[in-house]
């Protein structure tokens, strides 16, 4: 079992997800993954993004799904991309797959939606009236200025017994996760490409200097031809009841 840390893993898949093993805080552990170009992009200005990541980093994404609990993204995200959230590259267990859709946005023929055997869930605001999917397990948690905080989704997700979690997108879920210090790591795959243009990976609150940024351990991994950023939060990760509320 990957959990089981007493079991060792083959040091390849040990030096890039032994870390997902154990948790520091209250048991629960966060990824987020953003798979860009060289220049920080991650879709063209259109909205294109099928495929930046070639092979690898494809490969790398499912095999991040088959080891988590489940899988999150944002409503835009499933709504733009239409994903299926499931392991289909690399040989594993397909995890739940949770919508954070505070104004019950997501359509019924949203893929991930489909049921086939595997957890459900969207998380939504209160109050919010949200359709009625069979097997689909609806979340209401407060919101605040018509968001969620992430420290309040992860502590929901682990009373339901979802203990590993990956944030897989969009681009502002990850940010709201990373500044609200709810991310354990962040995973992020370069492909060798430039776009040039189109939104950017990250969006985080401005600094004035740049002695201000955000300065973290960092592990290279070399996936074929593109390169993966195993980025160490763990140092502000904050506990679910003191994580920033408001992001």
């Amino acid at each position: 079992m990957f959990r089981a840390s007493a079991v060792s893993l083959p040091l390849r898949w040990e030096n890039i997800f032994g870390s997902l093993r154990t948790a520091t805080h209250e048991d629960v552990i966060a990824v987020g993954q953003i798979g860009q170009s060289l220049d920080g992009r991650i879709a063209t200005p259109s909205g294109h993004s099928h495929y930046i990541n070639g092979p690898a980093g494809l490969d790398h994404l499912h095999r991040l799904r088959a080891l988590v609990d489940a899988v999150l993204v944002g409503v835009g995200t499933a709504i733009a991309d239409d994903p299926q959230l499931t392991v289909r590259r690399v040989a594993g267990p397909n995890p739940a797959r949770v919508v954070l859709d505070p104004q019950g946005r997501l359509p019924a023929t949203a893929r991930l939606l489909a049921d086939d055997g595997v957890r459900r869930m969207i998380v939504t605001g209160t109050g919010i009236g949200t359709a009625s999917w069979p097997g689909v397990e609806r979340i209401p948690l407060q919101q605040t200025d018509g968001q969620i905080a992430p420290a309040a989704i992860l502590a929901a997700l682990a009373e339901r017994g979802i203990r590993r979690i990956l944030i897989e997108g969009g681009a502002n879920t990850v940010s709201r996760f990373l500044t609200a210090g709810c991310l354990d790591r962040l995973h992020i795959v370069v492909a060798p490409i430039i776009l040039g243009s189109g939104p950017a990976g990250l969006a985080l609150p401005p600094i004035e200097r740049a002695d201000q940024a955000l300065r973290v351990p960092v592990r290279y991994h070399e996936l074929d031809d593109e390169m993966l950023f195993d980025c160490d939060l763990s140092a502000q990760r904050l506990p679910m009841g003191r994580a920033k509320k408001s992001t």
